[in-house]
């Protein structure tokens, strides 16, 4: 299956290297290029990409306001948003997540690292830089807002395994580790994975990680 891209960035030759990177691979290409936020949601749902690559800072509507209109679709609900910027701060990585990101990774990752980024994020994953850490979620999502009053009492829809699931990928284990942690296979924790998704209505991994920590499921400060 090929994974198509959006590219979203107000610097053109940004874009033409994104570009040159993503169609080189065989199991990618671009449909499309925005020079901003505006652009970038007129472009979505106009293409329907898989994955739109999201720069922050753009003229007019930036990239977080983009964000939350693509991922505020219900005709967009299997477009994923990967957050690229320079500007690695725990204002903006907060305000991704919450407007419904599923990655954030620094202009100075590498091509691998991009192009695992896209796979991952593509694939429902949530993915985090290293200059994005677990602190900034702390910080952040684990804070209750009016938005998420909800959310605990919709906790109580999971079986243990999920939320047990749940908590477990909230603190950053890949599916292989909370395999290995609770003795089942990685089939297995997918599964959890998904159900909880669809019972908790998260669009992706990364939501279901926010959903989390505004529940309390996963407290402030709790080593993975």
């Amino acid at each position: 299956m090929t994974i198509r891209v959006l590219l979203a960035d107000d610097q053109a030759l940004l874009r033409g290297a994104f570009r040159v990177l993503i169609d080189a691979e065989d199991d990618m290409e671009v449909v499309g290029e925005a020079a901003d936020g505006r652009e970038a949601v007129a472009l979505a749902r106009a293409t329907r990409p898989d994955l739109v690559l999201m720069d922050i800072r753009m003229p007019g509507a930036d990239g977080l306001t983009a964000t939350a209109a693509i991922c505020g679709d219900e005709e967009l609900s299997g477009t994923r948003v990967l957050i690229l910027t320079t500007f690695e701060i725990d204002e903006y990585v907060a305000q991704a997540l919450r407007a419904g990101a599923g990655g954030f990774l620094g202009k100075g990752a590498d091509p691998k690292e991009l192009l695992a980024a896209v796979r991952a994020v593509a694939a429902g994953e949530a993915l985090l830089s290293p200059a994005a850490t677990r602190a900034v979620i702390d910080q952040f999502l684990a804070q209750p807002d009016r938005a998420a009053s909800g959310v605990p009492e919709r906790l109580s829809v999971l079986t243990a395994r999920e939320r047990e699931v749940m908590s477990m990928a909230a603190t950053g284990l890949t599916n292989e580790e909370i395999a290995e942690r609770m003795y089942v296979s990685p089939f297995t924790v997918r599964t959890h994975v998904h159900r909880a998704m669809a019972k908790l209505d998260a669009r992706d991994r990364a939501q279901l990680v926010a959903i989390a920590y505004q529940s309390g499921l996963v407290p402030p400060g709790r080593p993975a």
